[in-house]
Protein backbone atom coordinates (compact mmCIF):
# COMPACT_ATOMS: atom_id res chain seq x y z
CA UNK A 1 0.00 0.00 0.00
CA UNK A 2 1.70 3.38 -0.65
CA UNK A 3 2.32 6.22 1.46
CA UNK A 4 -0.05 9.11 1.69
CA UNK A 5 1.17 12.51 1.17
CA UNK A 6 1.87 13.56 4.55
CA UNK A 7 3.23 16.25 6.80
CA UNK A 8 5.36 14.78 9.99
CA UNK A 9 5.85 18.11 12.26
CA UNK A 10 8.53 18.50 14.16
CA UNK A 11 8.07 18.06 18.13
CA UNK A 12 9.97 20.46 19.98
CA UNK A 13 11.09 19.99 23.35
CA UNK A 14 9.25 22.17 26.02
CA UNK A 15 11.02 25.75 26.88
CA UNK A 16 14.77 23.94 25.57
CA UNK A 17 15.24 25.56 22.62
CA UNK A 18 17.81 28.15 22.26
CA UNK A 19 17.62 29.15 18.38
CA UNK A 20 13.67 29.02 18.90
CA UNK A 21 10.50 27.79 18.83
CA UNK A 22 8.90 26.78 15.77
CA UNK A 23 5.05 27.29 17.96
CA UNK A 24 5.79 30.63 17.54
CA UNK A 25 5.51 32.99 14.72
CA UNK A 26 8.72 33.75 13.24
CA UNK A 27 9.94 36.78 13.91
CA UNK A 28 10.53 39.05 10.60
CA UNK A 29 13.97 40.59 11.23
CA UNK A 30 15.89 38.35 13.96
CA UNK A 31 18.42 39.99 16.03
CA UNK A 32 21.27 38.09 16.64
CA UNK A 33 23.36 38.65 19.75
CA UNK A 34 26.35 41.17 18.65
CA UNK A 35 29.81 40.66 20.40
CA UNK A 36 32.19 44.10 21.02
CA UNK A 37 36.09 43.59 20.36
CA UNK A 38 36.58 43.75 24.20
CA UNK A 39 34.47 41.36 24.93
CA UNK A 40 35.55 38.77 22.25
CA UNK A 41 39.19 39.15 23.79
CA UNK A 42 37.62 37.97 27.12
CA UNK A 43 35.34 35.18 25.69
CA UNK A 44 38.72 33.67 24.12
CA UNK A 45 40.90 34.06 26.66
CA UNK A 46 38.22 32.35 29.38
CA UNK A 47 37.72 29.57 26.28
CA UNK A 48 41.95 29.00 26.50
CA UNK A 49 41.43 28.42 30.41
CA UNK A 50 38.42 25.71 29.87
CA UNK A 51 40.97 22.84 29.40
CA UNK A 52 42.61 23.53 33.20
CA UNK A 53 39.06 23.47 34.78
CA UNK A 54 37.82 20.37 36.68
CA UNK A 55 33.86 20.22 37.31
CA UNK A 56 31.93 17.85 39.71
CA UNK A 57 28.42 17.21 38.27
CA UNK A 58 25.75 15.19 40.37
CA UNK A 59 22.54 14.79 38.75
CA UNK A 60 20.21 12.05 37.04
CA UNK A 61 21.99 10.59 34.47
CA UNK A 62 19.50 9.89 31.11
CA UNK A 63 19.67 8.29 28.46
CA UNK A 64 18.42 9.64 24.98
CA UNK A 65 17.93 6.95 22.47
CA UNK A 66 16.79 7.24 18.99
CA UNK A 67 15.47 4.83 16.65
CA UNK A 68 15.83 5.69 12.81
CA UNK A 69 13.49 4.08 10.51
CA UNK A 70 12.25 4.21 6.61
CA UNK A 71 8.36 4.84 6.55
CA UNK A 72 7.43 1.83 4.25
CA UNK A 73 4.18 1.63 4.45
CA UNK A 74 0.89 2.56 5.89
CA UNK A 75 -0.21 -0.24 8.43
CA UNK A 76 -3.84 -2.55 8.36
CA UNK A 77 -3.98 -3.56 11.75
CA UNK A 78 -4.13 0.13 12.56
CA UNK A 79 -4.07 3.70 10.95
CA UNK A 80 -0.06 3.99 11.69
CA UNK A 81 2.90 3.91 9.93
CA UNK A 82 5.68 1.52 9.85
CA UNK A 83 8.87 1.86 10.02
CA UNK A 84 12.01 -0.30 8.50
CA UNK A 85 14.15 0.27 10.92
CA UNK A 86 18.13 1.41 9.87
CA UNK A 87 19.69 2.32 13.23
CA UNK A 88 19.36 2.79 16.70
CA UNK A 89 21.73 4.54 19.13
CA UNK A 90 21.69 5.50 23.24
CA UNK A 91 23.62 9.37 23.83
CA UNK A 92 23.93 10.67 27.34
CA UNK A 93 20.97 12.56 28.04
CA UNK A 94 19.98 15.15 30.90
CA UNK A 95 22.78 15.58 33.67
CA UNK A 96 25.40 12.92 31.80
CA UNK A 97 24.41 14.74 28.36
CA UNK A 98 25.99 18.26 30.88
CA UNK A 99 29.11 16.22 31.42
CA UNK A 100 29.86 15.10 27.62
CA UNK A 101 29.50 18.91 27.14
CA UNK A 102 31.65 19.86 29.43
CA UNK A 103 34.16 17.08 28.41
CA UNK A 104 33.78 18.01 24.83
CA UNK A 105 34.55 21.80 26.06
CA UNK A 106 37.90 20.39 27.03
CA UNK A 107 37.18 20.35 31.08
CA UNK A 108 38.07 17.08 33.66
CA UNK A 109 34.19 16.38 34.75
CA UNK A 110 33.32 13.86 37.48
CA UNK A 111 29.88 12.96 36.99
CA UNK A 112 27.84 11.43 39.90
CA UNK A 113 25.00 9.55 39.36
CA UNK A 114 23.03 6.90 39.28
CA UNK A 115 22.71 4.03 36.11
CA UNK A 116 20.44 0.85 35.88
CA UNK A 117 22.14 -2.64 34.70
CA UNK A 118 20.24 -2.30 31.68
CA UNK A 119 20.97 -1.82 28.06
CA UNK A 120 21.37 2.32 28.45
CA UNK A 121 23.01 2.35 31.75
CA UNK A 122 25.89 -0.01 30.35
CA UNK A 123 25.50 2.94 26.85
CA UNK A 124 25.82 5.47 29.26
CA UNK A 125 29.10 4.13 30.65
CA UNK A 126 30.66 3.39 27.30
CA UNK A 127 29.47 7.17 26.08
CA UNK A 128 31.98 8.21 29.02
CA UNK A 129 34.98 5.94 28.65
CA UNK A 130 34.94 7.00 25.32
CA UNK A 131 35.15 10.59 26.20
CA UNK A 132 37.92 10.25 28.76
CA UNK A 133 34.99 10.38 31.60
CA UNK A 134 35.73 9.18 35.06
CA UNK A 135 32.90 6.71 36.12
CA UNK A 136 34.06 6.13 39.43
CA UNK A 137 31.61 8.04 41.29
CA UNK A 138 28.68 6.76 39.45
CA UNK A 139 26.83 3.92 40.94
CA UNK A 140 25.58 1.15 38.75
CA UNK A 141 22.26 -0.03 41.00
CA UNK A 142 20.84 -4.07 40.38
CA UNK A 143 17.26 -3.73 38.94
CA UNK A 144 17.53 0.20 38.65
CA UNK A 145 15.95 1.31 35.08
CA UNK A 146 18.14 4.20 34.04
CA UNK A 147 15.56 7.08 32.73
CA UNK A 148 15.56 6.61 28.60
CA UNK A 149 13.76 8.49 26.44
CA UNK A 150 13.34 7.10 22.76
CA UNK A 151 12.85 9.16 20.18
CA UNK A 152 11.54 7.08 16.88
CA UNK A 153 12.29 9.25 13.75
CA UNK A 154 10.58 8.07 10.12
CA UNK A 155 12.34 9.45 7.09
CA UNK A 156 10.52 9.43 3.75
CA UNK A 157 12.59 8.71 0.84
CA UNK A 158 15.28 11.01 0.51
CA UNK A 159 13.80 13.00 3.10
CA UNK A 160 15.18 14.89 6.48
CA UNK A 161 13.76 12.21 9.39
CA UNK A 162 10.90 13.84 11.43
CA UNK A 163 10.29 13.18 15.00
CA UNK A 164 7.28 10.44 15.06
CA UNK A 165 6.82 9.28 18.40
CA UNK A 166 8.81 9.76 21.72
CA UNK A 167 8.48 7.33 24.79
CA UNK A 168 10.00 7.49 28.38
CA UNK A 169 10.97 5.08 30.09
CA UNK A 170 11.07 5.93 33.94
CA UNK A 171 12.20 3.88 37.29
CA UNK A 172 8.69 3.27 39.17
CA UNK A 173 9.97 5.65 41.98
CA UNK A 174 12.71 8.29 42.74
CA UNK A 175 15.87 6.91 44.22
CA UNK A 176 15.99 6.83 48.03
CA UNK A 177 17.48 8.39 50.62
CA UNK A 178 19.70 6.39 51.53
CA UNK A 179 21.20 6.54 47.44
CA UNK A 180 20.80 10.28 47.36
CA UNK A 181 23.06 10.32 51.07
CA UNK A 182 25.81 8.08 48.92
CA UNK A 183 25.70 10.34 46.21
CA UNK A 184 26.40 13.49 47.83
CA UNK A 185 29.11 11.88 49.88
CA UNK A 186 30.81 10.69 46.62
CA UNK A 187 30.93 14.69 45.34
CA UNK A 188 31.87 15.82 48.87
CA UNK A 189 35.31 13.15 47.89
CA UNK A 190 35.33 14.60 44.51
CA UNK A 191 35.76 18.38 45.51
CA UNK A 192 39.00 18.36 46.81
CA UNK A 193 39.96 18.84 43.09
CA UNK A 194 37.16 21.05 41.48
CA UNK A 195 36.56 24.12 40.31
CA UNK A 196 32.97 24.22 40.69
CA UNK A 197 29.76 22.55 40.91
CA UNK A 198 26.80 21.78 38.29
CA UNK A 199 23.84 20.42 40.26
CA UNK A 200 21.29 18.64 37.44
CA UNK A 201 18.09 17.82 38.85
CA UNK A 202 15.53 15.64 36.59
CA UNK A 203 13.47 15.04 39.36
CA UNK A 204 14.62 10.97 39.17
CA UNK A 205 16.17 11.71 42.90
CA UNK A 206 19.85 11.75 42.63
CA UNK A 207 20.32 15.12 43.75
CA UNK A 208 17.40 17.77 45.63
CA UNK A 209 18.21 21.24 46.98
CA UNK A 210 18.48 19.56 50.79
CA UNK A 211 21.39 17.19 49.67
CA UNK A 212 22.99 19.99 48.12
CA UNK A 213 22.37 22.28 50.93
CA UNK A 214 24.15 19.43 52.86
CA UNK A 215 27.13 18.97 50.23
CA UNK A 216 27.59 22.89 50.69
CA UNK A 217 27.63 22.76 54.37
CA UNK A 218 29.50 20.26 55.53
CA UNK A 219 33.00 20.19 56.48
CA UNK A 220 34.87 20.33 53.74
CA UNK A 221 32.01 21.35 51.20
CA UNK A 222 31.26 23.38 48.98
CA UNK A 223 31.07 26.73 51.06
CA UNK A 224 34.09 26.38 53.07
CA UNK A 225 35.76 25.41 49.38
CA UNK A 226 33.58 28.65 47.95
CA UNK A 227 33.11 27.18 44.66
CA UNK A 228 30.71 28.42 42.10
CA UNK A 229 27.39 26.30 41.88
CA UNK A 230 25.04 26.00 39.07
CA UNK A 231 21.91 24.53 39.48
CA UNK A 232 19.84 23.61 36.45
CA UNK A 233 16.61 21.74 37.98
CA UNK A 234 13.85 20.75 35.57
CA UNK A 235 10.06 20.86 38.59
CA UNK A 236 11.73 21.94 41.18
CA UNK A 237 14.23 25.47 40.90
CA UNK A 238 12.50 27.33 43.74
CA UNK A 239 13.86 24.82 46.42
CA UNK A 240 17.27 25.77 45.59
CA UNK A 241 18.51 28.69 47.56
CA UNK A 242 22.09 30.00 48.34
CA UNK A 243 23.41 28.33 44.95
CA UNK A 244 26.01 30.56 42.55
CA UNK A 245 23.52 30.50 39.52
CA UNK A 246 20.20 29.18 38.12
CA UNK A 247 19.18 28.31 34.45
CA UNK A 248 15.95 27.91 34.03
CA UNK A 249 13.81 27.73 30.88
CA UNK A 250 10.74 30.57 30.84
CA UNK A 251 8.43 27.70 31.06
CA UNK A 252 10.16 26.69 34.10
CA UNK A 253 9.88 29.89 35.48
CA UNK A 254 6.20 30.34 34.49
CA UNK A 255 5.56 26.75 36.21
CA UNK A 256 7.30 27.91 39.37
CA UNK A 257 5.39 31.60 39.64
CA UNK A 258 2.01 30.17 38.21
CA UNK A 259 1.80 32.92 35.84
CA UNK A 260 2.54 32.79 31.87
CA UNK A 261 4.83 35.80 30.56
CA UNK A 262 4.26 35.06 26.81
CA UNK A 263 5.76 38.51 25.50
CA UNK A 264 5.21 40.51 28.87
CA UNK A 265 8.83 41.68 29.55
CA UNK A 266 8.21 43.55 32.51
CA UNK A 267 6.43 40.74 33.96
CA UNK A 268 9.31 38.58 32.71
CA UNK A 269 11.91 41.14 34.77
CA UNK A 270 9.49 41.02 37.96
CA UNK A 271 9.42 37.66 38.56
CA UNK A 272 13.26 36.97 37.39
CA UNK A 273 14.05 39.31 39.87
CA UNK A 274 11.73 38.19 42.56
CA UNK A 275 13.20 35.19 42.27
CA UNK A 276 16.86 36.00 42.40
CA UNK A 277 16.35 37.67 45.86
CA UNK A 278 13.87 34.85 46.54
CA UNK A 279 16.58 32.29 46.13
CA UNK A 280 19.55 34.21 47.29
CA UNK A 281 21.18 33.86 44.26
CA UNK A 282 23.89 35.57 42.68
CA UNK A 283 22.76 35.17 39.09
CA UNK A 284 20.07 34.13 37.37
CA UNK A 285 19.94 33.38 33.39
CA UNK A 286 16.19 32.53 32.22
CA UNK A 287 16.74 30.83 28.41
CA UNK A 288 13.94 32.36 25.92
CA UNK A 289 13.99 30.07 23.09
CA UNK A 290 14.44 32.24 20.08
CA UNK A 291 14.59 35.50 21.99
CA UNK A 292 17.81 34.46 23.57
CA UNK A 293 18.29 34.88 26.95
CA UNK A 294 18.18 36.73 29.98
CA UNK A 295 20.77 37.70 33.32
CA UNK A 296 19.63 38.62 36.12
CA UNK A 297 22.18 40.07 38.97
CA UNK A 298 21.55 42.38 42.03
CA UNK A 299 21.87 45.87 42.11
CA UNK A 300 21.52 45.54 38.26
CA UNK A 301 19.20 46.19 35.36
CA UNK A 302 18.44 42.90 33.23
CA UNK A 303 20.65 41.88 31.04
CA UNK A 304 19.34 41.30 27.50
CA UNK A 305 21.30 38.41 24.53
CA UNK A 306 19.55 37.39 21.71
CA UNK A 307 19.80 34.87 20.41
CA UNK A 308 23.11 33.85 18.98
CA UNK A 309 23.75 32.67 15.29
CA UNK A 310 21.05 31.41 12.79
CA UNK A 311 17.56 30.80 13.86
CA UNK A 312 17.79 27.69 10.99
CA UNK A 313 17.24 25.19 13.77
CA UNK A 314 18.07 21.08 13.44
CA UNK A 315 17.51 19.92 16.79
CA UNK A 316 16.61 21.32 20.06
CA UNK A 317 16.59 17.94 22.28
CA UNK A 318 19.30 18.64 25.20
CA UNK A 319 20.31 22.40 23.94
CA UNK A 320 19.26 23.09 27.91
CA UNK A 321 21.91 20.86 29.10
CA UNK A 322 24.73 22.59 26.85
CA UNK A 323 23.64 25.64 28.21
CA UNK A 324 24.04 25.27 31.43
CA UNK A 325 27.38 22.95 30.59
CA UNK A 326 29.09 25.90 29.45
CA UNK A 327 27.94 28.55 31.46
CA UNK A 328 29.18 26.73 34.50
CA UNK A 329 32.66 25.69 32.91
CA UNK A 330 33.00 29.53 31.94
CA UNK A 331 32.46 30.50 35.71
CA UNK A 332 34.91 27.78 37.08
CA UNK A 333 37.40 29.79 34.60
CA UNK A 334 36.86 33.16 35.82
CA UNK A 335 34.13 34.86 33.90
CA UNK A 336 31.76 37.58 34.54
CA UNK A 337 27.77 36.27 34.62
CA UNK A 338 27.27 37.94 31.49
CA UNK A 339 30.59 36.79 29.88
CA UNK A 340 29.34 33.49 31.12
CA UNK A 341 26.14 33.50 29.80
CA UNK A 342 27.42 35.02 26.18
CA UNK A 343 29.66 32.10 26.32
CA UNK A 344 26.36 29.61 27.01
CA UNK A 345 24.41 31.54 24.38
CA UNK A 346 26.83 30.68 21.63
CA UNK A 347 27.07 27.34 22.60
CA UNK A 348 23.47 26.97 22.50
CA UNK A 349 23.44 28.44 19.11
CA UNK A 350 25.75 26.03 17.76
CA UNK A 351 24.05 22.60 19.15
CA UNK A 352 20.53 23.58 18.06
CA UNK A 353 21.99 23.41 14.16
CA UNK A 354 23.01 19.55 15.12
CA UNK A 355 20.57 16.89 14.94
CA UNK A 356 20.00 14.37 17.94
CA UNK A 357 21.42 14.58 21.48
CA UNK A 358 25.01 16.59 20.76
CA UNK A 359 27.83 18.62 21.89
CA UNK A 360 29.68 21.16 21.10
CA UNK A 361 33.36 21.73 21.62
CA UNK A 362 35.55 24.92 22.74
CA UNK A 363 37.28 25.13 19.62
CA UNK A 364 33.80 25.69 17.51
CA UNK A 365 32.70 28.02 19.55
CA UNK A 366 36.00 29.93 19.71
CA UNK A 367 35.49 29.85 16.04
CA UNK A 368 32.09 31.06 15.99
CA UNK A 369 33.17 34.37 18.23
CA UNK A 370 35.91 35.14 15.80
CA UNK A 371 33.67 34.88 12.92
CA UNK A 372 30.89 36.55 15.11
Amino acid sequence: MPVPPIFLSRLTERGMMIGFAESRAPSPEPRTMQISASDRSALLGIIERFPRQRIVLVGDLVADEFILGEIARVSREAPVLILKQRSKQILPGGGANAASNLADLGARVTPVGVVGDDEAGEALLGCFRDQGVSTRQVVRLRGHVTPTKSRVLGVLSHGRPQQIVRVDREPPQKLDRRTRRRLTEAARASLDAADAVLISDYGYGATDSAEVGRLRRRPGGIDRRRLPVTVDSRYDVLSYTGVTAATPNEPEIEAAFGQPIGDNLELLDRLGMKMLRRQSLQALVITRGREGMVVFEPRRKPRRLPVFGSDQVADVTGAGDTVVAAFTLALAAGASFVHAAMLANCAGGLVVMKSGTATVTGREIEEAIRNA
